[in-house]
């Protein structure tokens, strides 16, 4: 583990707590294997833009395999995890997320994935060839589990074909990205009067779909629509799902790209494994005309390429959508 320096702390955004934010049990749960699922994650979608999904189908041996290998990778030196690479964008990254400013208390690892014979060609550690295999296994699989659930939805919306979603994820082109996120246990967050430290700052998601999971330590909190932040109860052997911002897009708004942010902890350290589905660079991304029933666009027809651009160039915290807007979205 790397030990970031006390004086390095000054420089990290700071949440002061207003009033106490509490574990919130009652986060939408999505049982994939249920006939009514797909009812449910459309509710889901549209209220919170996230849920928690279980009989998932993802083998528990990938999940701890890689937990184990990205355990390994973020207990090296320094030295050894940037042989991998400054994030340009992907590569190793510590403190410094994106090139506009933002910090966090966290390390990461940002991969592509649709360049499998050169995935993690660099990758530093006494296995890295255990590495690379457990980071396929699981990809794969939630991949597999993304495009399903992206189905589901095509199905709960009534639209055709119910492939127009997981299409984009299953093309040879499709931008997907993988990230490992590390939060080592920050010593001086209980001290700071009510403040929390900020491990990654609130942001949507761009892309259509996120997959995430997180080993056993709580920091995760997502905001509701009237702006309150709720903290999510982690759960190790299940999986939260994120609307992004190119589904709010092409659901006309019917469903909204959740804002979200982790808190550093005090005590333990995060893992999270996060899946990010994304489509080919030239994709069109526009609301469906299937879902529009005589509605006006709200927003602006863009390619995946246009929108990755604005994104990269813009800080966590801003909307993005904002820029590609036809009208003012409710």
């Amino acid at each position: 583990m790397v030990a970031l320096s006390k004086p390095a702390i000054e420089q990290f955004s700071y949440m002061r707590n207003s009033k106490p934010t509490t574990l919130f049990p009652q986060i939408p749960l999505v049982d994939l294997s249920k006939p009514d699922s797909k009812h449910q994650i459309i509710k889901a979608c549209e209220e919170f833009g996230f849920f928690k999904v279980i009989n998932h189908g993802v083998p528990m041996e990938f999940i701890s395999s890689l937990e184990s290998e990205a355990t390994k990778f973020f207990s090296l030196p320094l030295c050894e995890k940037e042989k991998t690479g400054q994030p340009k964008p992907y590569g190793y990254g510590n403190k410094r997320i994106g090139p506009n400013g933002d910090v966090g208390w966290v390390e990461y690892l940002l991969l592509t994935t649709n360049q499998e014979p050169n995935l993690l060609r660099f990758l530093s550690g006494e296995n890295p060839e255990s590495f690379r295999f457990a980071l396929n296994n699981y990809m794969l699989a939630v991949k597999k589990m993304a495009c399903e659930i992206l189905e589901m939805i095509a199905d709960g919306l009534k639209i055709q074909p119910r492939n127009v979603f997981s299409k984009l994820l299953m093309d040879v082109q499709s931008d997907s990205v993988f990230r490992l996120n590390y939060y080592p246990p920050c010593p001086d967050v209980q001290p700071l009067n009510g403040s929390n430290v900020i491990g990654f700052g609130e942001h949507t998601d761009p892309q259509i779909i996120s997959v995430l999971r997180s080993n056993n330590t709580s920091g995760l909190q997502i905001s509701l629509r009237d702006g309150s932040w709720i903290s999510v109860p982690p759960d190790q052997n299940s999986f939260f799902i994120n609307v992004g911002d190119s589904l709010q897009v092409m659901t006309n708004g019917k469903f909204k790209s959740v804002k979200h942010r982790v808190l550093a902890n005090s005590v333990k350290s995060r893992l999270s494994m996060i899946y990010f589905g994304g489509p080919p660079l030239s994709e069109k991304i526009a609301p469906l005309p299937s879902l529009m029933r005589g509605e006006q666009s709200l927003y602006k027809e863009f390619t995946w390429f246009e929108y990755k651009k604005s994104a990269y160039n813009s800080r966590l915290a801003d909307n993005r959508l904002m820029n590609f807007e036809r009208i003012a979205a409710s």
